[in-house]
């Protein structure tokens, strides 16, 4: 019988080990597939910091590095600059970009250093034990806001792609969702982008993903995706937030 789906060459065989319903293995899987499809496995280099975005050193088929918490993108800098031939990611969590990594997120997108950031966004420190982060949304419950986030002692959430499309050196930057199949799609079609991006040279890509949480939110995987679509999709904007000129030709 002939096998029409299957594990892509991306992905190693080593089990995914995340909560029930956390859609970072959805991520993965995209992942894989865009590293099988541009036949860039065994030229690319991943970097991944500490928190459940580090699980994935040993679940993806290229080579990867482990960073300190918030430092991939000086990691991966340093590796894109003493080895350009290489094609070069980093995958980070909301709350290790947007927080502790934020100096080094504006800083890259505005050298134009010409590699891929991933970053998944679910709203809160995800392995740390659910506080509250940089993206937290307003009234949100974390373990370090029970009453719920107060955007007026806080602020509100940031939106981490509309600062990043403003810095001349990004030139490609999208936002996407796991939560439907549809937006799945959507997805992949926008990483497969932003490598394509790195392949030509053409400068700094970043893609963030809408992902769940269900173990920090205290829900159910399938109300996890529905409060997703009620609460976070409303405050974060999706699509392609920047597509410069020779990016566009792609």
């Amino acid at each position: 019988m002939e096998k029409i789906f299957d594990r892509p060459k991306g992905l190693t065989d080593v089990p995914f080990h995340y909560c029930p319903g956390c859609t970072h293995g959805i991520i993965h899987r995209l992942l894989g597939e865009v590293l099988e499809e541009l036949d860039i496995i065994e030229t690319t280099i991943g970097v991944a910091p500490v928190g459940c975005s580090g699980f994935m050193l040993d679940m993806v088929s290229c080579d990867m590095v482990g960073g300190a918490h918030g430092r991939a993108q000086a990691i991966a800098t340093g590796i894109k600059r003493s080895r350009p031939d290489r094609i070069v990611f980093t995958y980070q969590g909301d709350g290790d970009i947007a927080a502790i990594g934020m100096s080094h997120a504006v800083h890259t997108a505005a050298r134009g250093e010409k590699i891929t950031t991933i970053m998944v966004n679910n709203a809160v420190f995800g392995m740390t034990g659910g506080q509250m982060a940089p993206t937290t949304l307003g009234g949100q419950i974390t373990t370090t806001s029970p009453y719920g986030r107060d955007n007026l002692f806080s602020g509100p959430p940031i939106d981490l792609p509309k600062t990043i499309a403003t810095l001349d050196g990004a030139v490609y930057v999208a936002a996407g969702s796991v939560d439907s199949p549809k937006r799945i799609i959507e997805t992949k079609r926008m990483l497969k982008k932003a490598f394509q991006v790195q392949q030509q040279g053409l400068g700094f890509s970043f893609v963030s993903i809408l992902s769940t949480c269900p173990s920090n939110w205290g829900l159910s995987p399938v109300d996890s995706l529905k409060w997703l679509r009620d609460n976070m999709i409303p405050v974060y904007q999706l699509g392609e937030l920047k597509v410069a000129e020779e990016v566009k030709a792609l």
